[in-house]
């Protein structure tokens, strides 16, 4: 299988350029050699944006006038109708019954058609879509375009901290840690990359372990608050993870909540949980990660309301 490459990234580096923000770097106020990437400040609110901007880009003159189909728990879903609607391309997001109410109505805001099916459902109703419409399928996380979107996160890293030691990503479907990972072992080999998941969706450490991908149902892994972590990785995501993670470590629903606090109040950064994961990991599981500069990516804002007060009160 062909993983990407580092001139796969600076391509869409190039692409995203002008429509996503540059994020900074921010020092943890808690922790001298911890930075934080806060992907949250991106217009959709998570770092989703790179790798839709990236594969929109990609679209002949044929697939752009058929529109674009996707499924979504919200923020990939939000992201390809803000790349979508930018570029003139009509977008539908499938969306997993149960998906916070605050990120599906930010899609329709962003002037998608939202079709809800059941979680078990979400794949198969946009490639249905896809095939009945001609719409071109831009999955979350299983593409290429997709994986070397999201690591121009890495470049930004590694030139913002060229001497990082370490990089904490979250994990669901594996583009994000794919795509981070390619681009800093290529800039940064003697970077370690580790990956964060929820104790109660760790499916990704299962298929590491495998060596083959392990899938959990979605009673499992519709127990976590992280919800865009509750996604299993691909065959495409395994290689990749595979050949250039350093490791895996997972993190409790308890750990995930104090970290978002931690998030909010000191650093001032409005997160969801599938964001605190690896600050929970830098805060509770410090002997687990290799030492040295370290940095968190914080994917994510697009918080429910109540869940936020309920981690403040």
């Amino acid at each position: 299988m062909e993983l990407i490459s580092i001139d796969d990234v600076r391509a869409a580096a190039d692409d995203i350029a002008g429509t996503v923000v540059r994020t900074p770097l921010l020092p943890a106020p808690w922790d001298g050699e911890l930075w934080l990437k806060p992907e949250s400040l991106q217009p959709v609110g998570s770092f989703k944006l790179r790798g839709a901007t990236h594969a929109v880009a990609r679209l002949d003159p044929a697939a752009r006038s058929r529109g674009v189909v996707t499924h979504s728990s919200g923020n990939h879903g939000q992201a390809l109708a803000y790349a979508a609607r930018a570029a003139g391309v009509a977008c539908t997001v499938v969306v997993p019954q149960g998906a916070p109410p605050v990120k599906v109505d930010r899609i329709r805001a962003l002037g998608a058609e939202v079709r809800l099916v059941p979680p078990a459902r979400r794949l198969a109703e946009a490639e249905r879509i896809a095939a009945d419409t001609g719409a071109a399928l831009v999955p979350p996380f299983d593409d290429p375009r997709i994986i070397a979107g999201q690591g121009t996160i890495g470049l930004e890293i590694v030139e913002d901290l060229p001497d990082v030691d370490v990089l904490l990503v979250p994990v669901g479907g594996g583009g994000l840690s794919s795509g981070i990972a390619t681009a800093v072992k290529a800039l940064r080999p003697s970077a370690a990359v580790i990956g964060v998941e929820p104790l109660l969706a760790a499916d990704a450490r299962e298929s590491l372990a495998a060596g083959e991908v392990v899938v959990w149902d979605v009673e499992r892994t519709y127990r976590t608050s992280a919800d865009g972590l509750r996604t299993h990785l691909s065959a495409l995501t395994l290689a990749h993870l595979r050949d250039r993670l350093d490791g895996i470590v997972t993190v409790t629903e308890e750990e995930i909540l104090a970290a978002m606090g931690r998030l909010v109040r000191e650093a001032r950064l409005v997160v969801e949980p599938s964001a605190a994961v690896a600050v929970a990991a830098r805060l509770f599981h410090r002997d687990e990660l290799p030492p040295g500069r370290t940095v968190a990516v914080v994917t994510g804002g697009n918080v429910d309301p109540a869940l936020l007060a309920s981690v403040l009160d």
